[in-house]
């Protein structure tokens, strides 16, 4: 027995002792009494007074208490915990704020722990090769996938880029005609003020604009600082995460280690699945509308289609941003007739996704509310930006799991483990 549980164990012992001695204490003072004649009398809600200062109620402490009425009581009592429950909320959100430099790039390596694991089970049950080795392949893997894709991207735009700086300047050019020929009847003049305008804003803020430059450096290598971490947090997750688990509820007490330690294996399997499950409705986004702009003959189709893979993981928001900015390629790129095609296509997709895939491959093991899913998105957002709003979904989904299981798995205490005290 450890030291931690011998403790417990002497605590528990005394007080199971001073509870005995109590209740010989009430048994003696009661034989030592008399028996009242009469019935006690009625208070003026109706209670039978017992004698004792406590009366009124069974949940009442003193007479004072026993003049508040019921509902007043119960209410007050479940004010003032939701005022400890929003305090300790207060107190977590405020945490995490203050270490999201720490909790992003664990919650990053976590789903991508969660992505790897099939190729990582793979390789160590299949293969037979040691936790190193294995995690190590399947991270040079991933990242050597992960390049190859960003660099066809940065090619494909380069090369595209100029074509398209040129349709974006007739574009331009069509607006503005439409601007002088059209219902609006704009002038010259009123034009030429407008650029006007737009060109000494840009000159007032130069200086800002070169701060964001600077600042821009600076986000780039903490980028990189951020990227080394997350490989390395992932590398270890995926060799030690059972390890890591036990050790973290190891600290727990005895009763509750079991219970989290279920909890939590069953929140790491949905994790798996909604990551698993998100990268294939993630594809299948990306495979129609890519073939959708192919078909039209838009330029920059394999970029719009990556950018609709990696959005895909942002619910909701993702898709819609991505495929407003695949309309509006496609309006500069092939003109509107186009970009009315490919904004029904975009709309296509979306329903598919919502009311067939969504449905079909998630399923309900890991189905959240939308209004869970905006609710969370949005604090992703405050928190910690477009990162927050990636990993906010997968960790309600995870916590929904948890709590659901813990509540449909617990044990309530047999009835003499229940002490009611008549004082």
């Amino acid at each position: 027995m450890g030291r931690f549980d011998q403790v417990r164990v002497n605590l528990r012992r005394a007080y199971e002792q001073r509870l005995e001695k109590a209740r010989i204490e009430r048994e003696e003072a009661a034989a030592a009494s008399p028996a009242p004649e009469d019935p006690p009398p009625a208070l003026e809600d109706g209670h039978a007074s017992t004698g004792h200062a406590s009366t009124g109620h069974h949940s009442t402490m003193s007479r004072d208490d026993a003049e508040v009425p019921h509902g007043l009581r119960i209410t007050a009592a479940w004010s003032w915990r939701l005022l400890v429950l929003i305090a300790a909320l207060a107190v977590l959100l405020f945490l995490v704020s203050r270490l999201r430099t720490v909790l992003i790039p664990l919650s990053i390596a976590l789903l991508l722990s969660a992505l790897l694991a099939p190729m990582m089970g793979f390789l160590r049950r299949r293969v037979k090769l040691p936790p190193s080795l294995a995690a190590f392949l399947v991270l040079i893997t991933g990242l050597a996938a992960v390049a190859g894709v960003l660099t066809l991207v940065v090619s494909e735009f380069v090369d595209g880029f100029p074509a398209l700086a040129d349709k974006a300047s007739v574009g331009v050019n069509q607006i503005q005609g439409w601007l002088t020929t059209g219902p609006l009847h704009l002038n010259g003049s009123q034009l030429d003020a407008t650029f006007d305008a737009a060109s000494n804003w840009l000159n007032d803020n130069r200086g800002s604009l070169t701060d964001s430059a600077v600042s821009t450096a600076t986000a780039t290598i903490e980028f990189f600082a951020l990227l080394l971490l997350v490989l390395f947090v992932t590398f270890f997750f995926m060799r030690d995460g059972h390890r890591i688990w036990l050790f973290l509820t190891g600290v727990l007490p005895t009763p509750a280690r079991d219970p989290i330690r279920r909890a939590g294996e069953a929140a790491w399997r949905t994790l798996v699945a909604y990551v698993r499950a998100t990268v294939l409705v993630a594809f299948i986004d990306a495979l129609g509308i890519g073939l959708l702009l192919v078909i039209i003959n838009v330029d920059f189709w394999f970029p719009l289609a990556t950018m609709v893979f990696l959005a895909a993981f942002v619910p909701i928001i993702g898709a819609t941003v991505s495929g407003a900015v695949a309309v509006l390629v496609a309006l500069v790129d092939e003109g509107p007739i186009s970009a009315l095609v490919v904004l029904i296509g975009v709309i296509a997709v979306q329903q598919l996704e919502g009311h067939v895939l969504q449905p079909l491959i998630m399923g309900r093991a890991v189905s959240v509310h939308p209004l869970a899913v905006i609710v969370a998105i949005s604090t992703g957002v405050v928190l910690a930006g477009i990162i927050g709003a990636l990993v906010a979904v997968p960790l309600v989904a995870v916590l929904n799991t948890g709590i659901r299981h813990l509540v449909q798995h617990r044990h309530e205490p047999p009835p003499d483990a229940v002490i009611i005290s008549a004082d």
